[in-house]
């Protein structure tokens, strides 16, 4: 029978009924281990010991994680590729045993998360500063799942991170856990505007990570069929963000809201020279017209508070101001 050994070959590695037994026992020693590690008594707001030495926040409160309701079980491994590594944690496994979440598939073959390009560009950006002994806040508008806030907190860099999404601001509670950046970062459970207020932010059903405040636009990065509608609070960075304190990177990625964005922070883009951070906004003319707004508009205004030297890469501008000699 030529073919007989074929009958004795090993099991492979990935095989949906590995997968099911491997990801049984794992999840329940994940249940196991953060049952045994769950406070038994209240905790106070990490984010209140985050910089409650150097700023007072008077427009918004940050978010309170431990008081929120967390997802579990999850997962955390790091990200391939950053020079400061951080832990991202999953708690979306897919559809078990046949389909896990490719990322699953990647911690079972003991390769870590995949590089998001964002963390890599942070880390970059601030390690330029950090070598010539300049000191500050990264500011993270549009936080999402967190990769640009821990990229930056790893390095020790103190963090203000806005994200509007609930589900979002789970994931990145997880990450202030697991990273064990209590100190460093500052959630605000709010969209970045111009204003002090509300406005109504679509998310995808099935794709609750991606929202933007166009139902169009909330569309165009994923496909779906269906989006939700929720009132989110909104607040100027300028509320927030003291006058007496250094941003050295400013990443805003909210999905053609960014003119209003940047609108609400006047005062910190109209800083002098090295004073004023470094921008990264996200210009993506499709979702820039979904929310009524356009590129030349967000060119003019920069070019009214001083940045004049902007260059594209990719779906990202990268905007600087010169110091005056």
């Amino acid at each position: 029978m030529p073919n007989a050994w074929k009958r004795d070959k090993p099991t492979r590695l990935l095989s949906p009924k590995f997968l099911f037994l491997l990801f049984s026992s794992t999840l329940i020693l994940i249940v196991i281990f953060l049952s045994s590690s769950r406070p038994s008594s209240p905790n106070p707001n990490p984010n209140y010991f985050a910089l409650n030495n150097r700023l007072s926040f008077h427009a918004i409160s940050p978010f309170d994680c431990f008081n929120s309701p967390q997802a579990h079980p999850v997962i955390a491994s790091t990200v391939e590729g950053v020079r400061y590594p951080f832990l991202f944690s999953l708690s979306d496994f897919g559809t078990l045993p046949d389909k896990p979440h490719k990322n699953i598939v990647r911690i079972l073959k003991g390769k870590p998360f995949r590089k998001p390009d964002i963390s890599v560009t942070v880390q970059d950006i601030l390690e330029k500063a950090k070598t010539e002994g300049r000191d500050g806040f990264f500011v993270d508008v549009g936080a999402n799942v967190g990769m640009a806030t821990f990229a930056a907190s790893a390095m020790g860099f103190p963090v203000l991170a806005f994200e509007p999404i609930f589900e979002n601001l789970q994931k990145i509670c997880e990450g202030i856990f697991f990273n064990r950046v209590t100190n460093l970062v500052s959630l605000f459970e709010a969209a970045a505007s111009d204003r002090l207020g509300n406005v109504t932010v679509h998310k995808l059903v099935g794709r609750l990570d991606n929202s933007a405040i166009s139902a169009t636009g909330a569309k165009l990065a994923f496909k779906s069929n269906e989006e939700v509608a929720i009132q989110v609070r909104t607040v100027p960075l300028d509320e927030v963000i003291p006058e007496s304190e250094r941003v050295l990177l400013l990443k805003i990625d909210v999905q053609g809201w960014e003119y209003h964005v940047l609108k609400g922070a006047t005062k910190l883009l109209s800083r002098k020279g090295s004073q004023a951070p470094y921008l990264i906004y996200e210009e993506d003319e499709r979702l820039l017209e979904a929310s009524n707004s356009t590129f030349k508009e967000i060119r003019d205004f920069l070019s009214s508070v001083g940045y004049n030297d902007c260059t594209k890469h990719g779906t990202d501008a990268h905007c600087t101001k010169k110091d005056v000699r």
